[in-house]
């Protein structure tokens, strides 16, 4: 029976080998290529010469760049609060055994399906001043409608972060929900009998329960803020003129259109700490939950 066991395991750990080396040579070795080449003077092909922290240095004195990392920050913090409470709304209301309940949580969830240039591309013609809700508006009556957001440099970023919700907030649903639904009914059988508002039980038991959900939540839409480029691009191309900017379009751009793999490089780096800096700890404080539970 040992003997078995051994070669199973075996058979495992081949089976592994594949994904190991796609891990260590697809993601890691290109993490460290990238690395490599965000400290060498490298324009159209890579060099191997050594600059030290030169590109980073040009990043960040690179107005662009900081008008990027500006939006990013509007755009992440309006993006990951919109769906978490749209997110988590939904869910209560379908947690209610609602009529239809299948036919809605595949509605709210279907926007996630979709591609982000499809989702661009729909919501660009919606916002259209001549083609969508302004001209809808104006033909119904209201001569004095305004809704250029997606021309007004003021207000471009504000037009994808309502694309982007649109599409996002079915996931959070999902995730909610399933949290929701692991809720013992004995809970709020005690909350109706001590009377407690139905709003106060979600406040003060519901939501502290659904910490792995809402940081599973979180982390998605967080790797969902740091790479917006397609609703970007489909949207706006970043414009009017840089209005809605965003790094990774500005890495595209130096990395394709300007020729400059070295700067791109030192972006994508940045954008990399940036990710582990959030998704580190939160990882570390689950494992160590995790372990003080075990």
């Amino acid at each position: 029976m040992t003997r078995k066991r051994q070669s199973v395991s075996f058979a495992a750990y081949i089976a592994m080998i594949p994904m190991a080396l796609t891990v260590l040579l697809a993601y890691l070795g290109t993490m460290l290529w990238t690395a490599r080449v965000s400290v060498s003077s490298s324009r159209t092909f890579p060099s191997g010469d050594f600059v030290g922290a030169s590109q980073y240095i040009r990043l960040f004195n690179n107005e662009r760049w900081l008008l990027s990392l500006q939006n990013v920050a509007v755009y992440g913090l309006l993006f990951i609060v919109a769906c978490l409470v749209i997110g988590f709304l939904l869910a209560v209301f379908i947690d209610q055994k609602v009529m239809a309940e299948g036919a809605l949580r595949t509605v709210f969830l279907y926007p996630y399906a979709m591609s982000f240039v499809a989702t661009g591309l729909v919501w660009q013609w919606i916002l259209n001043p001549e083609l969508g809700v302004q001209q809808v508006l104006r033909q119904l009556g209201w001569a004095d409608a305004q809704f250029d957001w997606i021309v007004d440099q003021d207000m471009a970023i504000y037009t994808i972060v309502i694309a982007t919700v649109w599409q996002a907030s079915g996931l959070v649903m999902a995730l909610m929900l399933s949290g929701l639904r692991g809720v013992d009914e004995e809970i709020w059988k005690a909350a109706r009998i001590d009377g407690i508002p139905r709003w106060r039980v979600y406040v003060s038991i519901v939501l502290p329960m659904l910490k792995p959900s809402l940081s599973t939540a979180f982390v998605l839409l967080f790797v969902m803020v740091v790479k917006v480029f397609d609703a970007v691009v489909a949207m706006t191309q970043g414009g009017p003129g840089t209005a809605s900017e965003v790094p990774a379009k500005f890495i595209m751009d130096y990395l394709f259109g300007r020729a400059n793999i070295g700067l791109a490089s030192a972006a994508s780096i940045v954008l990399l700490l940036t990710v582990l800096a959030i998704v580190a700890p939160l990882y570390f404080v689950r494992s160590r939950r995790a372990a003080s539970g075990a």
